[in-house]
């Protein structure tokens, strides 16, 4: 018989250095819209180039040497880590001589729901990763805050047994920025910019791991 424990919610993002965007009320979608992109291509800007070069190092070692991949996050993080699942299994596999072996840790609705019930939704990420994953594979973390107790959690179990981690996170990052070995950080502190921009991240580390290892001529005739 199952076990109900007392949940606790994840804390609030703190502000961040981050514009705060929006500001002020809009009577027009289409001004919302305007500002929008131009927020969107002011946080696109504070990525650090090095950040994503090291991501991509990461993914592609796994890879070359035939270890395991886990991506997780909650909410739109977790459609993310599932979206990356698709791109990196599919889409990077194709037209390369790569075989990911990636899985996120978000998409089985029946594990979530029983080891959050049963245990503890803090430990939805770490308990399957403490049967699934082993020294040498790696952690790639989705959270706007970096604040979400799963996720934290999550990236400290990996880091304290031989994972590398990846950490996406927006406003000031949070635990899962300072813990991870590789954070790609986002500069703001509106959910729908930051949740764009790690769907963007993703999709260009994947196209551009894709890219590598093909021919200038597989590129030019290919659709990415």
């Amino acid at each position: 018989m199952s076990t109900v424990h007392e949940f606790h919610a994840p804390l609030p993002p703190d502000p961040g250095p981050g514009a705060k965007f929006p500001a002020a009320p809009y009577a027009s979608a289409g001004e919302y819209f305007g500002d929008y992109a131009s927020e969107f291509s002011r946080a696109a800007a504070s990525v650090e180039p090095g950040a994503l070069d090291r991501a991509a190092a990461v993914l592609l070692d796994a890879y070359t040497r035939g270890a395991r991949v886990f991506s997780c996050g909650n909410g739109g993080s977790a459609a993310i880590a599932n979206h990356m699942q698709c791109d990196q299994v599919k889409g990077l596999r194709t037209g390369t001589d790569l075989r990911p072996r990636f899985v996120s840790l978000s998409s089985n609705t029946e594990v979530l729901t029983a080891i959050a019930n049963d245990l503890a939704f803090e430990d939805v990420f770490a308990y399957q990763l403490e049967s699934q994953a082993g020294p040498g594979d790696v952690l790639f973390a989705v959270s706007s805050s970096g604040r979400s107790a799963n996720i934290v959690r999550a990236v400290t179990w990996a880091r304290d047994n031989g994972l590398a981690t990846v950490a996406l996170t927006g406003f000031t990052g949070g635990g899962a920025r300072a813990v991870a070995d590789v954070s790609v950080h986002v500069d703001s502190t509106n959910y729908g910019i930051i949740e764009d921009l790690h769907q963007t991240i993703t999709h260009a580390l994947a196209q551009y791991l894709r890219q590598s290892r093909m021919s200038a001529d597989a590129i030019a005739s290919t659709v990415f």
